[in-house]
């Protein structure tokens, strides 16, 4: 096919062409085929999807009429397939013989009309996919539906409207003519069955960039140029103008702080739960959260432009990227469908040249016969049945894999980058230690420091009273409570002024922090945080507050490495930090102070370099690296959005399900190639025999009917063979 030429055209008359130009934001773009672009939604020339919109829009992600469209199909087909598979199978049980009851022509024509609605109804549009893949010379496993089903069908069809011309000792007519009407029904229900679960799969995919969109909030207060205060819509707002952002709202644009400071919650750009202090002259960012605080910032980026922006962009683009897994049935439907269609046609030929009289129905049957045998039921399963049975065994040990690619990428990957916090740590801040000074007792500084504490918003403060909580102690009543941004709190707590916070805030209180400097600078050492306490004007002591790495970190990446995996880190948190974590767990790279869209760049970069990535994170700040690598694995601790965008979710978030993927994947792969032999073994045995190939010998020429038991037996196959990873050890 001569892709800077293709095109295709659906019934409104659009044009949908297969170029290598990229697609842009107001076209539509195939989520299996990349290169095919189109100015308005229809269905791909290569593969018959229907085609996803480029730019990422609101209105267009919660659109789910193509899923409510298969579903009703679906539905309306299923009464008719049941119906028809039925009667169809009460002719072989003895005591129910619904062709005698009914008598042939009756039962032959009801078949007929509970089979018609379902192919030309429900099914007609994987017909229509089919003619287009012949039409645009790219066979796959529409063409294989369409052939299949159709010569199912009009051989079936054929058989009522003239049965005296077929020989009787062909037909067994004994058992009266065969039909074949419920194996092109069938097929249909279940192929639908199969686009609904698809469209289904495909949905949760967008609610990881609704819930990006839904960080930016619809309104900003604008500040006019006479100092008032409006709302205004979120898309008014340009470069240059000023916005306030109250405690507990989002800041809406990317901005610089020109007045005030606040606290602020950034572990979607950073992925660390701790609040950050933010005063004039510092940047801030779209969707960050405020906890405690007020500022007035300046538009620096709007719109496209901001870095929220930047991250759902990315997240959409390598979302697109992806080719599933049954990508490999079309290149494999690209030689097969020629092949037993030219087998089917040599057959029809050479029995109408050299055939017994009647040549014609000789050769009918031996042409249907292989267009029958050779029906896509297991080649088609093969590969779905071993993910879907895989992908409950994987389940049973809490490792959730959406995307079935992962089944085949995982047994290859070089390279697995983890973020730090909430996957190699616990994600939370614990107090790890307390240092006094003086004769003050380590629980009495605890219980007035959590007293002080409790009434702070900041992550470290819930560390704190945590701490205190486990060792029961009891906290007091609080009276002139101050919070102070960037530096900590103070207040009084029985007839007690309490200062906690960093170095500058103590100093403020004539307290000297710099003799015990090189207690706190040990435990920064190990990348812990440290909390100054000072009592009545006096250095009493300091509270450390570290993320713990997990138990489990350290056997988990022991194994992974033992497997021949390259671990590296990516982080937003401080490189000291980083450092710390990452010699401890012997992390061959480790690279910090990342933001999401250095992350992503990571990830591409290892790629560029011929190398299969796995990423594994928690956050919304890892989210357009989870979409980029070839499989995304989330912690199930860690945000809605990591989850939906990552297509392996550890429920436990311990990396050692990792280890278990990869096991999977490995035991998958083996079982999907043994399913593809098991399909393709009895095609090449068939496929001969329909035609005519023991006829010279033995005078048998396979019946349509046992084409079609042997069709069966290829898919019973392939279903048994699948259903053995339920017992796998992984």
């Amino acid at each position: 096919m001569d892709n800077s030429h293709c095109c295709a055209h659906d019934s409104e008359g659009d044009q949908t062409s297969i170029a290598a130009s990229v697609a842009k934001p107001g076209q539509f773009t195939c989520p299996m085929h990349p290169e095919v672009v189109a100015e308005i939604a229809g269905d791909c020339p290569a593969c018959g999807m229907a085609l996803d919109p480029v730019s990422v829009d609101k209105v267009a992600l919660q659109d789910d009429t193509e899923l409510r469209h298969m579903r009703r199909l679906f539905w309306i087909s299923l009464p008719f397939t049941v119906s028809v598979f039925i009667l169809a199978m009460g002719d072989s049980i003895p005591g129910l013989n619904f062709r005698s009851s009914l008598g042939g022509q009756m039962f032959g024509w009801l078949q007929a009309l509970l089979t018609t609605p379902v192919l030309f109804w429900c099914g007609g549009l994987f017909l229509l996919r089919g003619w287009r893949s012949i039409v645009g010379r790219a066979p796959n496993m529409w063409t294989l539906i369409s052939i299949g089903t159709l010569a199912a069908y009009g051989f079936s069809l054929a058989i009522l409207l003239f049965p005296d011309s077929f020989p009787t000792d062909v037909l067994n007519s004994a058992h009266g003519a065969p039909l074949y009407f419920e194996a092109a029904a069938v097929i249909i229900s279940l192929v639908l069955l199969g686009q609904v679960l698809e469209l289904r799969a495909r949905g949760q995919t967008s609610l990881a960039l609704l819930e990006l969109l839904d960080l930016a909030p619809p309104i900003a207060i604008l500040i006019d140029d006479d100092g008032s205060e409006r709302e205004v819509a979120l898309a008014d707002v340009v470069v240059g103008q000023q916005l306030r952002v109250k405690p507990g709202g989002k800041i809406p644009v990317d901005g610089e702080v020109v007045q005030g400071s606040a606290t602020i919650d950034e572990s979607m750009l950073t992925g660390e739960p701790l609040a950050v202090e933010r005063s004039p002259g510092d940047a801030v960012s779209s969707g960050t959260l405020i906890q405690s605080g007020s500022i007035v910032i300046r538009a620096v980026r709007v719109g496209e432009q901001t870095l929220l922006s930047r991250i759902i962009d990315l997240v959409a683009q390598a979302q697109r990227s992806r080719a599933p897994i049954q990508r490999l049935a079309d290149i494999v439907a690209g030689w097969f469908v020629p092949i037993v269609v030219a087998a089917a046609l040599a057959a029809y030929f050479i029995w109408m040249a050299v055939g017994p009289q009647p040549e014609m129905i000789y050769a009918l049957v031996a042409s249907v016969s292989v267009l029958i045998i050779a029906c896509p039921c297991a080649l088609g399963l093969a590969t779905p049945m071993s993910v879907i049975v895989g992908i409950g065994r994987g389940a049973r040990d809490g490792v959730l894999i959406r995307d079935a690619e992962v089944l085949e990428t995982f047994q290859s990957v070089d390279v697995l980058v983890c973020d730090k916090t909430g996957t190699l740590t616990e994600g939370l801040g614990s107090l790890t230690a307390i240092e006094t000074f003086g004769a003050i007792k380590e629980d009495e500084l605890l219980r007035l420091a959590a007293t002080v504490e409790r009434a702070s918003e900041h992550p470290l403060a819930d560390a704190i009273v945590q701490a205190a909580i486990k060792r029961s102690l009891e906290l007091a009543a609080v009276t002139d409570f101050l919070s102070i941004a960037g530096q900590g709190i103070q207040a009084k707590v029985e007839d007690q002024t309490i200062v906690i916070g960093n170095a500058a805030l103590l100093g403020e209180h004539e307290i000297d922090v710099e003799i015990e400097n090189a207690r706190a600078d040990h435990h920064r050492g190990s990348g812990a945080t440290v909390v100054w306490v000072g009592i009545d004007g006096q250095l009493v002591g300091l509270l450390v507050v570290a993320d713990l790495i997990k138990n489990s970190t350290p056997a988990a990446l022991a194994a992974l490495r033992k497997s021949g995996l390259r671990i590296l880190m990516a982080t937003g948190d401080n490189r000291k930090t980083a450092e710390a974590i990452g010699q401890e767990l012997k992390i061959d790279e480790i690279h910090a102070e990342l933001s999401p869209i250095a992350k992503h760049d990571l990830v591409k970069s290892l790629q560029d370099k011929g190398l299969v990535v796995a990423l594994a994170g928690d956050g919304i700040n890892d989210a357009p690296a989870l979409a980029q690598a070839d499989i995304g694995i989330a912690m199930g601790t860690g945000t809605d959005i990591a989850m939906e965008t990552a297509s392996v979710t550890l429920v436990k978030g311990d990396l050692r399900g990792i280890v278990k993927a990869r096991n999977l994947s490995v035991k998958t792969m083996q079982n999907i190639r043994q399913n593809l032999f098991f399909a393709f073994f009895y095609n090449a045995l068939g496929v001969p025999i329909a035609a005519g190939a023991l006829y010279p010998l033995f005078g048998f020429l396979l019946s349509p009917m046992l084409a079609a038991a042997a069709m069966s037996l290829s898919s019973v196959s392939v279903i048994g063979n699948a259903l053995r990873l339920r017992r796998i050890d992984i």
